[in-house]
């Protein structure tokens, strides 16, 4: 399609041109034409006989206007659109620190996307993923942006209308830059500095100083969350108790100071101070009592109340006024739950998002945005976070938002279908669990990793048609790769995925049943398919491989190479230990003699899950150091 653009285009040049290899537009003067005007007030959208309007505040609102335009134009005929912000800042956090880091190629397609959702902010979290030229070991082999990567992902976010804001960490969450040897004298505890040292302060202003020179904001985000050993390693040693409060902040007030002294304005995860007042250390206790020369000696910092748990809006509309309450306008953080497990959680999304942003919109919260964390290893693809974005974005720009709406979006924005990406939710909500998975459960990942002779959670599936589940899932998964080109390569590994659960998720309980029936046809039959186990986890590896490097840097990807290396292993030990037996060459199978017993640590598993846990409890009861 051929676009002519008039008016107020002077700020938005660069951008138009940026998008119009991703939407298949291009600028002649014989095209049609459209008529920019930048002015106070909502998006405004017209369409008439070959010609249209769009009208702006923000460059981030005309890249929102211009996708709807494009949308719309398609259907044909005249319209009008009008859009009222509901947030000054509304985007997203992407995590580049457990294990997957985004390639800038892949950054700039996640930023092309925000552009016309309408989504102003882009943080990516960086405990150490950032180069600091004077601290080598600092993100050593860990995939870490240069200063350059950094500074061309924020040059061409900000031609979309984008404001990158680093994100990093200078208090706790820092196991992995702590772990060399430079960083002996700076050390508290394995993950957090220590308070009060020079040294301490010297490293902060050199990491600091790195993590902000590539970006043009004078925003950033100095973390301070889950300190949960503050004051009680070698701080405890040196300078004997003191009240954490007190810790906090003079740490604290000195981080603050740094910024303030490189023209910064900082931002802060609110945690800890709520669970310094909580007696059993809590951030969502509702009795938490912080007293009030502590909230009067906080320093001039916002703080950001996440909350990604809660699918009722009076929480919400309690802990932001409790927020207040700390003299701050606070920043709300939710998630887009690709966490811990190897597929999304839709479900919990949706209800925490729906009931938070609704509520955000009534108390008057100026800016949101959406962490899409990857812990436990960044096993399920940043790319699964988008429809939460998507319906981020419309929250943003409407009262209230319908599925169908976002659905119809996302296609747009995204080249997408929601249905198909809805699908993906189907791997944690299995049989056993609750509608929209809001205890967080993730079979998928329990049953890939844990172990055929062993099974741990064998006990809690026992009854549960997984393998059907599974089974069901993979002409959904075919269909779903045909219509999603752009997203062909991650319904391939899905699919295959569910190829795999659909054999592998009960084995260990037919193994089992099989075993101490003495029923030798069975257990020459499972030893038979064991053997195809094998071939088809090797392709679901080679998959992932192929989508890891497809999205990320290579570094972190020897992580999960390993977790499926000790799988095939230990499938392999599994058909050996059947062959002895079968052969007589041992009378007992003895890890099948052990009782299945329900895993109930390191929790209960309340009624509606499975199970929850990350790789080292799957795979072994033993230590996995």
């Amino acid at each position: 399609m051929n676009i002519r653009f008039t008016g107020d285009i002077e700020n938005i040049k660069s951008g138009i041109q940026i998008l119009s290899h991703e939407f298949s537009f291009q600028e002649a003067n014989d095209g049609y034409h459209v008529h920019i005007v930048q002015r106070k007030g909502p998006i405004f959208v017209k369409n008439e006989s070959n010609k249209a309007e769009i009208q702006f505040q923000e460059n981030i609102h005309f890249f929102r206007g211009l996708g709807l335009w494009l949308e719309n134009i398609k259907k044909g005929g005249a319209f009008e659109i009008t859009e009222e912000p509901q947030f000054e800042m509304t985007g997203a956090m992407l995590d580049a620190s457990r294990n997957g880091v985004l390639t800038v190629n892949e950054i700039k397609s996640l930023l092309r996307k925000m552009a016309v959702m309408g989504l102003n902010v882009l943080m990516v979290y960086t405990e150490d993923t950032y180069e600091v030229k004077e601290l080598p070991y600092f993100g050593y082999m860990r995939g870490r942006y240069t200063e350059e990567e950094l500074k061309e992902c924020d040059q061409y976010a900000g031609a979309l209308g984008i404001e990158m804001i680093p994100c990093i960490q200078t208090l706790a969450h820092l196991t992995e830059a702590l772990k060399w040897n430079y960083a002996s004298n700076i050390r508290d505890t394995a993950d957090i500095l220590l308070v009060g040292e020079p040294e301490t302060y010297q490293f902060l202003e050199k990491i600091i100083t790195a993590a902000t020179k590539p970006f043009q904001s004078k925003r950033i985000h100095i973390g301070m969350d889950e300190a949960h050993q503050l004051g009680l390693g070698r701080y405890l040693d040196k300078n004997g108790y003191e009240e954490r409060f007190e810790i906090m902040n003079k740490h604290l007030k000195k981080v603050v100071e740094i910024t303030g002294e490189l023209g910064l304005k900082s931002m802060i995860w609110s945690d800890m101070y709520f669970r310094l007042g909580s007696k059993y250390g809590g951030y969502y206790d509702l009795e938490a009592k912080i007293p009030q020369d502590v909230i009067e000696s906080i320093p001039n910092t916002q703080l950001v109340y996440w909350d990604y748990y809660h699918s009722e809006e009076e929480f919400y509309q309690t802990f932001i006024q409790k927020h207040k309450e700390l003299g701050s306008d606070p920043i709300f953080a939710g998630g887009v739950w690709t966490w811990n497990g190897i597929s999304p959680n839709y479900g919990k999304a949706i209800a925490t998002t729906e009931a938070a942003l609704n509520v955000c919109k009534k108390e008057g919260v100026k800016e949101v945005f959406a962490t899409m964390w990857g812990d436990n290893g960044a096993e399920t693809p940043l790319a699964t976070s988008l429809p939460i974005l998507q319906l981020f974005a419309e929250h943003s720009y409407h009262k209230t938002v319908t599925e169908q709406e976002v659905a119809e979006r996302f296609y747009f924005c995204t080249g997408g279908t929601y249905s198909d990406f809805m699908v993906l939710n189907l791997f944690d909500e299995t049989p056993g669990v609750s509608k929209n998975n809001l205890h967080e459960s993730n079979p998928s990942k329990i049953l890939l990793w844990q172990d055929v002779l062993i099974g741990l959670y064998d006990r809690n599936i026992h009854g549960l048609p997984m393998n059907q589940h599974y089974g069901k899932l993979i002409p959904r998964l075919e269909e779903a790769r045909k219509n999603n080109q752009e997203w062909k390569e991650m319904f391939e590994f899905y699919l295959q995925l569910s190829r795999v659960l659909s054999v592998k998720s009960e084995i260990g309980i037919q193994l089992k049943a099989a075993y101490d029936s003495v029923d030798k046809k069975k257990m020459e039959l499972i030893h038979e398919r064991l053997a195809s186990l094998i071939e088809s986890t090797q392709e679901l590896r080679i998959k992932h491989r192929h989508l890891w490097f497809s999205m990320n840097k290579p570094f972190g990807w020897e992580v999960i190479e390993l977790r499926y290396g000790g799988l095939l292993a230990r499938i392999e030990t599994a058909q050996f230990r059947i062959k002895e037996w079968l052969k007589g060459n041992i009378s007992r199978i003895e890890e099948l003699e052990e009782e299945r017993l329900y895993f109930e640590g390191p929790y209960k598993m309340p009624e509606g899950s499975v199970g929850r846990n990350i790789y080292r409890r799957i795979v072994t009861a033993n230590n996995l150091s």
